[in-house]
């Protein structure tokens, strides 16, 4: 697991980097309408809704915000902007490859303000890199009873790598195992706290230095706020007693 990932969870365990739930509504609002354009509106037919309406469920999205979503993307809300998708790449600090997955109702905008973060944190925005990552399906599982009995089960239902992260389970799949593995992993009363679709590094840049490590995390956080960025994904490994001593200063 990458050293951004599980900088995020130390995020989400410590609660002060969060998001506003205000700002986490929305960007969970722009998945649905995305994917219900997609594929329609129905979650049993269209896998992609299905997973960001459980997101949203997750995070306490309310069920009527979850609805006008749906009709904004299936065009039954005739007057909603259209939020469109887009992908920017780049290369942060010590070749640590960047990918954003970005929902804009504006690309221009999107795409100047990215590329602000990235010249502020002397990021180069534009290189392709996206062929440094592998397709997966990626999920969190919390962990509960016999913890090899559950990585038993991940396994045998098709887990490609499982990965510690300290309370739960992060569980790669192929993208087309994910449904599967998920409803195995519940059926087999396993709580699974997120399913996604994302992308996985093929090869992680290792960053010891406890600075540089921080001016990196600071650049992806940066990049996770926006409001229009749906996902950040990139190479970076920062080792676990390094992201300790971080997780200590950032508490003093």
């Amino acid at each position: 697991m990458s050293g951004h990932s599980k900088w995020s969870t130390i995020k989400r365990k410590k609660g002060a980097a969060d998001v506003k739930r205000s700002a986490l509504f929305t960007k969970l609002a722009k998945g649905i309408e995305v994917a219900a354009r997609g594929s329609g509106g129905n979650p049993d037919l269209n896998f992609r809704l299905k997973l960001a309406i459980q997101k949203a469920k997750g995070s306490n999205m309310p069920t009527s915000s979850i609805d006008k979503a749906i009709k904004k993307g299936t065009g039954e809300d005739k007057a909603a902007a259209l939020i469109e998708e887009a992908t920017y790449e780049g290369l942060g600090a010590g070749n640590v490859a960047v990918v954003v997955s970005a929902m804009t109702d504006n690309k221009n905008r999107t795409v100047a303000e990215l590329r602000n973060i990235f010249n502020k944190a002397g990021a180069t925005f534009g290189t392709p890199v996206a062929w440094q990552f592998d397709n997966r399906g990626i999920l969190r599982v919390k962990k509960s009873g016999d913890l090899e009995a559950l990585e038993l089960a991940a396994i045998e239902a098709g887990a490609l790598e499982i990965d510690d992260t300290g309370d739960e389970l992060e569980i790669t799949t192929l993208p087309k195992e994910l449904d599967k593995i998920k409803t195995a992993l519940e059926s087999a009363g396993y709580k699974v706290a997120e399913a996604e679709l994302g992308l996985v590094p093929k090869q992680r840049v290792t960053i010891t230095d406890p600075v540089s490590a921080q001016k990196i995390l600071n650049f992806l956080d940066a990049l996770e706020d926006h409001e229009d960025v749906g996902q950040v994904f990139s190479t970076l490994d920062v080792p676990d007693e390094v992201l300790e001593k971080l997780r200590m200063n950032n508490e003093e």
